[in-house]
């Protein structure tokens, strides 16, 4: 035994000194499939004399090129008993190539170039693996006739394969089921904002036309994209067929539930879906109440001008919120103004425009905004059913900071001031009393009133 083991030492001391790669090689444990080296190792393809590919032909290409390769790869050798003559050695002369033979290199996924920031911004956020940990080799294909490299696959595109593996036994019956709010999988999808999961349900939804199924609230899974203000999502329904024109238990359509909650996002995608499928947007439609999107979207928008008047701090959170709401309000108009809406159109109950719904406020932005529109001139003198004309609604506020830059605004854009309405009244009778009351009337009454009162004082 003692001879036994003397001779062992010395033959691994001597493989020690010739082959000192193989020997770290043999020496180093096994390590756990979760640590496994990351880096690339080349394989022979298989062919019908070889099948099998086997840890020989593993380790004889590029294993001892990098030592980590070899840490990764130390189980296969321990425990398969490989010879020391199976496995090329650093510095040796390398077997010459097979003719006709093309060894491949494997691809180690990265993110695809492809695959930009934006692109991370419109996706949400999900708790899928990463898709470059499983994608398809994309090069090192052989020549001569060989498979083309597949197309880079985005991040998005990769959740869409994963939710249609996990949702491919999924039958109309489970589709269509509802909770006890009448929601389906897709309103559920749709209200997390998962966007995947929606686009697949979505597409078997329309395959057996129920896309535009609707919950306790009357409500589609397209609206509820609307009111959850998920604008790639509402895109994407728009883009499998969801109607557009239709109402919920309120009477409100989507782009009422837009222009009230400021969703200038998904608004502008309606605007962009309806533009390149041809969809007519009815712009026009009324709620139960006879409200446009248009008028909704400028009382939200006067609420907010006037509870910025009422904040105190000019640099707090509450006020920096309301004119980031203001903002998108502002943006939301715009919007539906491209669209078509018209701000000369008469609210179902008291028949005010837009332009009277802005001058109750003294809201200068919104007036100048619509004063600026082509044709401005035949609404501005437009009257209400009680006949107040917008320069009556101004010109009677009290307490706005804004109503002699409102009144003036109107009477150099062409407002009658000698206009009356059912009581006989004129503008300047509904004047209240005050220091802004007296500037207000000689606006009213012109500039040569306005020099003999000055004359006067």
């Amino acid at each position: 035994m003692q001879k036994r083991s003397s001779e062992v030492q010395e033959l691994q001391h001597k493989n020690e000194i010739e082959f000192p790669a193989i020997t770290s090689l043999l020496k180093c444990g096994k390590r756990p499939a979760e640590c496994a080296s990351p880096h690339p190792v080349a394989k022979r393809p298989a062919t019908a004399q070889n099948n099998v590919l086997s840890p020989c032909q593993l380790a004889s290409e590029n294993v001892l090129k990098d030592q980590n390769i070899c840490n990764g790869l130390g189980d296969l050798f321990i425990n398969r008993g490989l010879s020391i003559e199976s496995v090329k050695v650093q510095g040796s002369t390398p077997p010459p190539p097979e003719p006709q033979e093309y060894i491949p290199t494997l691809y180690t996924p990265e993110p695809s170039p492809f695959y930009s920031s934006c692109q991370l911004s419109q996706v949400t956020e999900s708790s899928y693996m990463s898709p470059f940990q499983n994608q398809s080799p994309q090069h090192g294909f052989g020549p001569g006739g060989s498979t083309p490299p597949a197309p880079p696959v985005s991040f998005f595109q990769w959740q869409i394969q994963q939710e249609e593996e996990k949702l491919a036994g999924l039958t109309p019956v489970d589709l269509t089921s509802r909770d006890g709010d009448g929601d389906t999988f897709l309103h559920i999808a749709v209200a997390q904002g998962r966007r995947a999961l929606s686009c697949v349900l979505a597409k078997k939804m329309a395959d057996i036309g129920m896309l535009d199924l609707k919950e306790h609230n009357n409500q589609s899974a397209f609206q509820v994209s609307v009111a959850a203000n998920q604008h790639l999502i509402a895109q994407d329904l728009l883009s499998l067929g969801a109607q557009l024109n239709t109402v919920d238990c309120w009477g409100r359509s989507p782009l009422h539930v837009c222009a009230e909650k400021g969703h200038t996002l998904t608004l502008q995608a309606i605007q962009k879906c309806a533009v390149n499928s041809g969809q007519k947007v009815n712009v026009e439609a009324v709620d139960y109440d006879g409200l446009t999107a248009l008028h909704i979207a400028v009382l939200s928008h006067n609420a907010v001008v006037q509870e910025l008047s009422r904040m105190g701090a000019p640099q707090s959170p509450q006020t920096t919120a309301l004119m980031q709401r203001r903002k998108l309000l502002g943006e939301c108009i715009n919007t539906l103004l491209l669209m078509g809406a018209s701000y000369g159109t008469a609210d179902r109950k008291s028949g005010r425009t837009a332009l009277h719904m802005a001058a109750e406020e003294a809201n200068v932005e919104l007036m100048r905004l619509f004063l600026d529109q082509p044709n401005s001139f035949a609404v501005i003198n437009a009257k209400a059913y009680n006949g107040n004309t917008a320069l009556h609604v101004a010109a009677a506020q009290q307490g706005r900071q804004a109503q002699v830059h409102a009144v003036q605004l109107l009477m150099r854009r062409g407002a009658d001031p000698s206009a009356k309405n059912l009581e006989n009244e004129q503008p300047i009778q509904l004047v209240p009393e005050g220091s802004v009351g007296d500037q207000v009337r000689r606006i009213l009454k012109g500039r040569a009133a306005q020099a003999r009162s000055c004359v006067l004082e």
